[in-house]
């Protein structure tokens, strides 16, 4: 008979053979990294009960399979080509298969020869993220395939990390959206990601194949991966098995069963694993590490016997919710700290009433509320004040250190790193990207071994060889732990090797800092995590320095809330707090409904939470107008709206001689606009231009993507075309342009090659631009006096039976280098307008800066609204880059946009109205220098300066959080 094993991450799967190719025993389960004992017992059944004791021909295969097949001296097979074998046994018609597993996918196209293509570095998208996801929404995997049958709405969610997909869906549960809906949205961003992330621009076509767990048990994980091909797949029988189906067909040399279990027993014990030193030597170290740290203790009151005011401070955090009732004093003399459950509206209202009936009389005097469901609470129950998160936790730091200089806060799935300068919260770190050194990391591996995280830690405290696991994504470090524990490593040298990633993750991934000094001598740490003796540990060994930790390290963001309304209360006339009384918590009612709001094209989908006495909070908004009911809110203060509405005005002539001509409103082209618009306009042409991006059109064009790390901007270009063609436009400009028009401020005035040659890549990955006519040509319009002769070959080429004349170009290039002038000049002048405005109404001026695609809204994310809803005028770069008394920056630079970023810092460093906000790109590498100089320009100038990073998924809490922090330290 013959024995094909697939021993995977999570799983392992076994068939065996009959000489008929018959399937006669088949098994499935998960091995829970006990690989050497699920083998064990797996082929000792299949010995005694299948094979009864006989040689049998066996093959390995799968990801965790091939160190056992070397050690043991076992046949091997790579699982792509046992896949292939499968596949080309049972269904030779199929074209391309997709495979998910635990923490691996694979994308296999079988047309014109086999081509592979996996993940790598990150086990987003996978079983294992869809586990996690499970978790969060606190159903089994079955409850959450069914519950995505019934969906409404599909929100948009990262599936690039599976711990940070949980900042996006936590705000989402505290805001009261449908699980249903969570449920598809998870499965679809799986679909989206795998798709854009391996297949890279090759189309998916033709007979698709689903294997793997997650695809056989899903359905409506099936339907997403549909509904994102546009197509229908095919699971089919036996597809988890087909790896080890492969790998049974391929077999070809006898096994003596008997010896195979002997070797496979003693394999994976050899004690050799990277490891680093302990943290402790021994617990008299340990003790004195205690008692330094027991010192910084907060007063404690009786809540039964206090007299005098009351103050309430509340921390709804990403995973949990934190409360504390504290005195006149700063005395804490009540408080709780639980897991939200996805909705942390039910969980306060049951502490209200535990608090009334432990005292009846109590009466608060102020409230506040942090953390990411603050709008959704402080509805709720109308509690007084909102904060934002960094001032809640810099106001609690500075209760056990005056003159702290630096606060890190680490907790369930975020961090929060920032630096303080002169009294004020000066630079602001967060995890934008990866949330691999958050608590939720360590309660992962904790669940997965078997532990509350509370024993867990501890277990690593005395650990004699910590198991060296760097820092990398929280899925895809499970292969390393499993690993380790093959080759020796206990639990304790786990559980110790996981604080360390935790704080070298923090360290050089979020604050990415040098050396200790770049954080100063006062450091106060704090949040949940930081209650892990281990982690503790582990920092201040890496930085050398000795920190204060709080015993209330897990509560610093609800008691600096509560120590806020105190501040607050002693500034206000009345002494009683707004928040609801004990007869109204009674009858307290929550219903949640949701809806579209169609005041604007964004056409937001809103989560409407409604309340006794119709206390209303509306979740899912990009602006104000389903709250205020005004369309023009902000509108006047914001010149990206303006320059938006100046750019659509470029409408289409109909009837032009010449045919359509359509040009994707992308990358440059949000400037360049005017400039070829009015070229071809004067030609004869029709100018078409694509719609605004929305996240429709970005995934319309995704499986055309060849690189998953180019930047989100560049990656809408493909959706762009698409939107073309689909509108009936077979003529499409959009040039390669090296170089920019030269602004005389830098020592060139290149375009970032992303920018220049672009379209060079869309030439060559869209096949739907075959039999079109797709002008790409270089042009160069730096050089007006060249440029008519360059565009009249350029044209005549691709219009040779419509010749033009020299004449006819040149009076068209006149005309579009006077518009895009005219244009310029009129942005400049309405920015000049909304500065005038803004400063007879003693608003603060936030200079937006970033490139001509961050006035894109789906690029932009609707940031510049959140600044002019939080009560500031926003202008761009470009406006104040060209005041004419400023001299050109002494940098050297090559790059036209971040000529403009300089001398925006260097002029806004000089006006004490003004504050920059940096966009930037992900996949955009030119950034790095550049954001320093400007750093240095505005810090060496007293000046707050944000950056915020734009990615196709973007943590819009993250981003609150930081607009929300620079305005509160430009308060202070």
């Amino acid at each position: 008979m013959k024995i094909g094993l697939d021993v995977g991450s999570t799983t392992i799967k076994s068939v065996v053979l009959n000489d008929d190719n018959q399937i006669v025993f088949k098994s499935y389960e998960r091995h829970y990294s006990q690989i050497t004992e699920k083998i064990t017992e797996l082929l000792t059944k299949i010995r005694d009960e299948v094979v009864h004791g006989e040689d049998a021909l066996l093959t390995i295969s799968g990801s965790a399979g091939m160190g056992i097949s070397e050690t043991c001296d076992l046949p091997f097979v790579q699982e792509v080509y046992a896949t292939r074998i499968a596949t080309g046994r049972l269904l030779p018609q199929t074209d391309c298969i997709i495979e998910l597993g635990g923490e691996d996918a694979k994308i296999l196209f079988l047309t014109g020869g086999l081509e592979v293509r996996m993940n790598g570095t990150c086990a987003g998208g996978t079983g294992a993220f869809i586990d996690q996801m499970a978790t969060l929404l606190n159903v089994s995997l079955e409850e959450m395939d069914s519950l995505s049958e019934h969906y409404e709405k599909i929100y948009t969610i990262a599936s690039r990390c599976g711990v940070f997909a949980k900042s996006d869906i936590q705000p989402l549960l505290n805001q009261g959206a449908r699980k249903s809906d969570l449920a598809a949205s998870i499965f679809a961003a799986v679909a989206n990601q795998t798709i854009a992330g391996l297949a890279q621009g090759r189309p998916i076509t033709g007979n698709v194949l689903y294997l793997g767990g997650p695809l056989t048990f899903l359905k409506g994980l099936r339907r997403a991966f549909d509904m994102a091909l546009k197509t229908k797949g095919t699971c089919p029988e036996n597809s988890l098995y087909f790896v080890a189906l492969g790998a049974a067909y391929s077999s070809e040399i006898e096994i003596d069963l008997d010896t195979a279990l002997k070797n496979i027993s003693t394999y994976g014990v050899t004690g050799n694993f990277r490891s680093i030193d302990p943290l402790f030597n021994s617990k008299e170290e340990y003790r004195a590490f205690v008692e330094r740290h027991s010192k910084s203790k907060v007063p404690r009151g009786n809540l039964q016997t206090y007299q005098g005011p009351f103050y309430l401070g509340v921390d709804s955090g990403s995973t949990t919710i934190k409360a504390v009732v504290m005195g006149n004093s700063g005395q804490i003399l009540d408080s709780f700290y639980r897991g939200n459950t996805g909705n942390p509206v039910p969980i306060m209202r049951d502490y209200l009433l535990q608090l009334y009936q432990k005292r009846p009389d109590i009466s608060f005097t102020a409230a506040a509320v942090t953390g990411y469901g603050e709008d959704l609470l402080k509805n709720a129950f109308n509690i007084d004040y909102g904060v934002v998160e960094t001032i809640a936790h810099f106001t609690a730091a500075k209760r056990f250190m005056p003159n702290v200089d630096f606060v890190i806060d680490i907790g369930g799935q975020d961090m929060k790193c920032f630096k303080v300068h002169n009294g004020a919260i000066d630079n602001i770190f967060l995890n934008e990207a990866c949330s691999s050194g958050c608590g939720s990391f360590l309660q992962t591996f904790a669940n997965t071994l078997g532990y509350k995280i509370e024993d867990f830690a501890k277990l690593g405290l005395f650990a004699k060889h910590p198991v060296d696991l760097g820092s990398r994504c929280t899925v895809f470090m499970n292969s390393q732990v499993k690993q380790a524990q093959k080759d020796g490593a206990t639990t304790e040298d786990i559980s110790a090797g996981l604080s360390v990633s935790v704080v070298k993750n923090a360290l050089y991934k979020v604050i990415r800092v040098s050396s200790a000094k770049e954080l100063g001598k006062n450091i106060v740490v704090q949040g949940g995590t930081f209650l892990n003796d281990a982690v503790l540990r582990v920092f201040e060994k890496e930085m050398n320095v000795n920190v204060i930790r709080p015993d209330i390290s897990g509560l610093m963001g609800a008691y600096g809330a509560a120590v806020y309304a105190m501040n607050k209360a002693l500034h206000k006339e009345t002494g009683t707090s707004t928040l609801i009384s004990r007869e109204e918590l009674e009858t307290f009612k929550h219903e949640v409904k949701v809806t579209n709001c169609g005041m604007c094209s964004n056409n937001c989908r809103l989560t409407i939470n409604i309340f006794d006495n119709g206390r209303r909070f509306i979740g899912g908004n990009r602006c104000e107008r389903p709250v205020t009911k005004r369309s023009g809110t902000g509108a006047e203060y914001d010149l990206y709206t303006y320059k938006l509405q100046k750019l659509q005005s470029y409408t289409p002539v109909p009837a032009g001689k010449r045919g359509k001509i359509g040009i994707p409103m992308c990358l440059n082209m949000y400037e360049m606009l005017p400039f070829w618009y009015t070229f071809f306009s004067m030609l004869g042409f029709e100018v078409v231009t694509s719609p605004l991006s929305n996240r429709e059109l970005y995934l319309e064009g995704q499986s055309t993507i060849p690189s998953d790390t180019v930047c989100f901007p560049a990656k809408l270009s493909h959706g762009h075309i698409l939107r073309l063609l689909d509108e009936g436009v077979d003529t499409i400009f959009y040039p390669c342009l090296s170089y920019n028009f030269d602004e005389n401020r830098s020592d060139n005035h290149y375009n970032c090659p992303v920018v220049a040659y672009y379209p060079e890549v869309i030439a060559a990955n869209m096949h739907q631009l075959k039999g079109k006519k797709f002008i790409h040509d270089y042009v160069g319009i730096h050089r007006p006096h060249d440029f008519p002769k360059k565009m009249l070959k350029i044209l005549n080429y691709h219009f040779h039976n419509q010749p033009f004349t020299l004449k006819e170009v040149k009076i068209a290039a006149n005309a579009a280098y006077q518009s895009y002038n005219d244009y310029m000049t009129d942005v400049r002048k309405k920015g000049g307008e909304i500065v005038k405005r803004a400063r007879l109404e003693h608003k603060p001026i936030i200079v937006l800066s970033g490139r001509p695609y961050h006035l894109d809204p789906e690029v932009n994310h609707g940031i510049d609204k959140l600044i002019t809803s939080l009560g500031a005028a926003v202008i761009s770069e470009d406006v104040v880059a060209a005041c004419e008394h400023m001299e050109p920056v002494k940098v050297l630079n090559q790059w036209t946009y971040h000529a403009r970023l300089y001398s925006a810092a260097e002029y806004v460093a000089t006006q004490p109205d003004m504050n920059l906000v940096q966009l930037v790109s992900f996949g955009c590498g030119l950034d790095a220098i550049t954001t320093d100089e400007v750093r240095r320009i505005l810090e060496e100038n007293g000046k707050i300066y944000t950056q915020i990073k734009i990615d196709e998924i973007t943590n819009l809490g993250a981003v609150k959080i930081r607009l929300r922090s620079l305005f509160a330290a430009l308060e202070q």
